[in-house]
């Protein structure tokens, strides 16, 4: 398959390390804003750089999209209308409008739209789905330092996000009602946040996220009617609770280690191969943005309401 990068910044050549290392698949082009820089990432990567959009269509089968939020309707719709399936990047846009033209213009052109929720790849994915059937309470955490990325978004599009579309992945029932806080610290968006989401079957999940914590963590816990379950998605480790004959019974969760970025890649290639929905959807991506900005704008509100600068 040929593949093309668009975006060739610290994502993006994360992408070209990656795509490179695909069976089956080969990087043939990169094409970033900044000719300079996509130079730099064609040639560390034995691909060639492109100036246009229209040259990477011409070249590719199927692009990684990693530019700037604000750019992935431009970039991503003009790829799709030259015949090329994408993986975006999340979030899939910066507003509902972009992501539902986006999914518009997958499905007139018939392209394959993927959505970039890496944590949909992680293995302790596969633990939690083995796992969980009925959910009653879900409580996500996502810390960081603070990034030099994603400035041009808050913490809930940057980080939460990705809670979000996993919860609403198990979950699988609308939500009814959101409950959020969140503070600008050093940026002008939030940097810390917490929300706390009710669903139509009766489940809650409780979700922060912060990108100035002095550690790195990121860990979901699941609990349902007959078991409990702490999942380290940064480690790819847990453990399960069960109630047992004599009491609780506590077991490490098997989980076979992978490099995530590396698992949506190939999931993405092999969609594309087998002309099969992706793992996550551009649907998926519009969803998990939808929430994301139903949060953000609680968060506005109460800030611009009770003076939060």
């Amino acid at each position: 398959m040929k593949f093309g990068l668009a975006g060739a910044g610290v994502m993006g050549r994360n992408h070209a390390r990656v795509i490179s290392k695909l069976e089956r698949a080969d990087l043939v082009a990169v094409y970033d804003a900044d000719f300079k820089r996509a130079k730099a990432v064609a040639k560390e990567f034995g691909a060639e750089p492109v100036k246009t959009l229209d040259e990477l269509a011409q070249l590719t089968e199927a692009v990684s999209v990693a530019v700037p939020t604000d750019a992935h309707l431009k970039v991503g719709g003009e790829l799709m209308k030259r015949g090329v399936h994408i993986l975006m990047e999340k979030p899939i846009a910066g507003t509902l409008e972009d992501a539902r033209e986006l999914v518009n213009i997958a499905e007139r052109e018939d392209k394959i739209l993927a959505v970039g929720h890496i944590e949909r790849f992680n293995p302790v994915m596969k633990a939690l789905e083995k796992q969980v059937g009925y959910p009653r309470f879900i409580e996500a955490q996502r810390l960081s330092p603070f990034p030099k990325r994603s400035l041009d978004v808050g913490v809930v599009l940057d980080l939460m996000i990705h809670d979000i579309e996993i919860i609403l992945h198990l979950v699988g029932a609308p939500v009814i009602s959101v409950d959020a806080v969140g503070i600008p610290v050093i940026t002008k968006h939030e940097d810390i946040a917490n929300a706390r989401l009710r669903f139509e079957n009766g489940a809650v999940a409780n979700i922060t996220a912060s990108r100035i914590s002095s550690e790195k963590l990121r860990e979901i816990r699941v609990f349902q009617g007959d078991a409990y379950l702490s999942l380290d998605y940064q480690n790819q480790e847990g453990h399960i609770v069960k109630k047992g004959l004599l009491g609780l019974d506590k077991k490490k969760v098997p989980v076979e280690k992978g490099e995530p970025l590396y698992l949506e890649l190939a999931s993405f290639a092999n969609a594309v191969r087998e002309k099969r929905q992706p793992e996550v959807t551009g649907q998926n991506g519009l969803e998990a943005l939808r929430l994301a900005l139903q949060i953000t704008d609680q968060i506005k509100r109460d800030n611009d309401k009770f003076g939060a600068k």
